[in-house]
């Protein structure tokens, strides 16, 4: 794979292969993104959430995308496996697009740990 250098480019090429791997051809958003994060955090698999529990899915997905930011920090597990986190740090005001970027950016980066791009 050539080297992609910029965010925009590494989001779409994420969005694609993520979209390509766990989608059944609707392209993800960020809130889909966060919602496999969140799934993939869990550690209990696919399986059929409740509203309350897609809610919280999307929780973990954020604090743990946020952490290495400062803003949160891992917790514990509750009794059902789920894990909590605590906040170290207020999120900013941020405007909209600004919100976009850090999502993406910090999206981006938890897969490049996962060496998601790597094929």
């Amino acid at each position: 794979m050539t080297k992609i250098i910029n965010l925009k480019e590494k989001w779409n090429y994420l969005v694609t292969k993520l979209t390509d791997d766990f989608s059944e051809g609707e392209e993800l958003n960020v809130d889909g993104i966060l919602y496999l994060i969140g799934v993939q955090e869990l550690g209990q698999g696919h399986r059929e959430f409740k509203k309350d529990e897609k809610m919280n899915l999307m929780h973990i997905s954020i604090c743990k995308l946020l952490e290495p930011y400062g803003y949160y920090e891992f917790d514990f597990f509750d009794d059902d496996g789920w894990p909590h986190y605590k906040t170290i740090t207020e999120l900013p005001n941020l405007k909209p697009g600004e919100q976009t970027v850090l999502m993406k950016e910090a999206i981006v980066s938890y897969f490049e740990a996962l060496e998601y791009f790597e094929d």
